[in-house]
Parts: C-alpha cells; structure tokens; sequence
C-alpha cells in the first residue's frame, strides 16, 4: 500500500477571537444547564437526565477551555513582542524551529 502524500500545501490555521468564541460557548452551555434545572423531575421521569448533564460537562470542558485559550493567546502575544524586540535591536532571527537563524 502507497503512502498518501499531499499535493499541496496545508494551509494556514485562522486565527480569530478564539478567546470569545470559547467563553461564548461556555456561556450557551453554562445557561442552557440553568434552564433545564427546574424541569430536573420532567428530565428523570424520562430518563434524558443527560441532557442537563450533557450542559453542566459542557460548561465545566468551557473553563478548562477558557483557562487554555487564555494562556495561548498570552502566549502568542509574548512571542510576537520578542520578535519585534529582536527586529528591533537587529539581533538574530529565531528561525522556524525555533533556532537562531540569520533573520532571512
């Protein structure tokens, strides 16, 4: 069997308002779990307590989300700085694997 090989390159990820997108969900689950909680008997009598526990995970998975996207963002923001500081004093360029290359 022949290894598949792409015929073109990826291409670049979109970057956007990750961090609001991400609370937003949270938000939607988080108040689609307190809209469900007086119906909690309704839900039980059928067996669809999932449902509201299916809101409250997802909820719970936003503010690991939340804490994730937070750092990264954080992250990408220092780097982006440390490049300018570098292209600024005229000093190496970190290459792409993260090596000092020669800002080419």
């Amino acid at each position: 069997m022949a290894k598949w090989t792409p015929t073109h390159e990826a291409p670049e990820p979109l970057e956007g308002p990750v961090v609001a997108t991400i609370t937003g969900g949270t938000i939607l689950w988080f108040a689609l779990f307190v809209v469900q909680l007086p119906f909690y008997g309704w839900f039980a009598d059928r067996d669809l307590l999932w449902w509201l526990w299916t809101c409250a995970a997802g909820g719970g998975l936003g503010l690991i989300g939340i804490w994730y996207v937070r750092g990264r963002d954080a992250a990408l923001k220092r780097h982006a700085a440390e490049q300018a500081a570098a292209r600024a004093e005229g000093g190496p360029q970190p290459g792409p694997s993260g090596q000092a290359g020669d800002g080419a």
